[in-house]
């Protein structure tokens, strides 16, 4: 008999996770779906291509929203299981609140580690394929960066042009190896500089040992310059953020590539920052969960859902504001980066001890 109980909660919490799902996908698919149509309207592709972008970019926006949507599922199936009477069926066969608790938060804690594993490595790797792709089509964009096997190239509008710079990654303010083409408002090529080292810490870039190709008669000619200055939209910290997508990057990479991925030039605080957040979504799930059961069991009478939908809402946008403050305290070293990652967890734990106790004598 525990087995059929036991097998009955599992199956139809999950089925419930799976529709609540694939109602965000839906939603997600409708919503990005007039981005991506807005992004190729002048571009020469068929429906198909902008359908086809939506749907590999949606898994990686659910994933970010994982914790909310295990908290509605949760909330939703016990609602269910509580207003049909069968939370009252399993109470007479001697399943306690406690016991159900656990049950479906290490369900969700499971869930959470499988995503990790095997869910989230899939969903980076689509996430590649959509950048490389909208890249592809970007070329009538003002201002554009992009990396490939050839390096960095970053094009942007000048005040008399454009510009198009390529160079070697980013590395500790630098780029190296850069070449530098400045074009005129007709597109013919006015300047061409190179140089070894380019330091980009701000706007105003300042290059070093420069070699400057300048049209005189229609015949380019060689100057060597000491220190060259060029303004640029772009500096080294929104280089390094536009390049380092952390959607693009999986656990595992992360987990088993980490200083393989830090000696090809990604920073140390960047990884670090990516795995500690990943690493905290199963133990999201878990308490997410356990809120819903705190917010459910505590009677087997029947309830008004609509109240609870405007109660699960409120608390959803708190955690999520609060969880996206206290990183960001970390980013600006108010506090201790790996603290501000973990610090939601700290305190959601210490009110769910606090309402496992409580359910538990209901």
């Amino acid at each position: 008999m525990n087995n059929i109980f036991l097998h009955y909660l599992l199956k139809n919490f999950l089925k419930t996770f799976l529709i609540v799902v694939l109602i965000i996908y839906g939603f997600g698919i409708i919503l990005n779906l007039f981005e991506e149509i807005e992004f190729f309207k002048n571009v020469d592709v068929s429906i198909l291509k902008p359908l086809l972008l939506t749907s590999i970019f949606v898994p990686s926006m659910i994933l970010n929203l994982l914790p909310f949507i295990i908290f509605i599922s949760s909330i939703w199936f016990l609602l269910k299981i509580r207003n049909n009477k069968d939370l009252l069926t399993l109470k007479v066969y001697g399943y306690s609140n406690i016991k159900i608790f656990f049950i479906l938060a290490f369900t969700a804690f499971i869930i959470g580690w499988v995503i990790l594993f095997f869910i989230n490595p899939v969903t980076s790797s689509m996430v590649k394929y959509y950048e490389q792709t909208k890249s592809k089509y970007a070329r009538d964009i003002d201002h554009l960066m992009t990396f490939n096997k050839n390096g960095l190239w970053i094009k942007e509008n000048t005040t008399d042009g454009q510009r198009i710079i390529t160079a070697g990654k980013p590395l500790r303010k630098n780029l190296v190896n850069v070449t530098i083409f400045e074009f005129d408002a007709d597109n013919l090529l006015k300047r061409k500089i190179y140089t070894k080292k380019a330091n980009i810490e701000s706007n105003k870039w300042i290059l070093e040992n420069v070699i400057v190709f300048e049209p005189i008669n229609n015949i380019f000619e060689k100057k060597i310059i000491d220190t060259y200055e060029i303004s640029s939209n772009y500096n080294y910290d929104k280089i390094i953020n536009l390049f380092n997508n952390s959607d693009t990057m999986s656990f595992v990479s992360l987990l088993f590539n980490y200083e393989n991925l830090k000696n090809n030039g990604y920073n140390s605080i960047f990884l670090d920052r990516n795995l500690h957040i990943m690493l905290v979504l199963p133990f999201f799930l878990f308490l997410m969960t356990s809120i819903a059961s705190i917010l459910t069991m505590h009677t087997l009478k029947r309830s008004n859902n609509f109240m609870f939908i405007i109660l699960g809402l409120i608390i959803c946008v708190i955690v999520y504001y609060f969880k996206d403050l206290s990183i960001a305290l970390g980013k600006i070293d108010k506090i201790p980066l790996i603290l501000g990652i973990w610090s939601p967890i700290i305190a959601l734990s210490i009110f769910t001890l606090i309402g496992v106790f409580q359910i538990n004598e209901k």
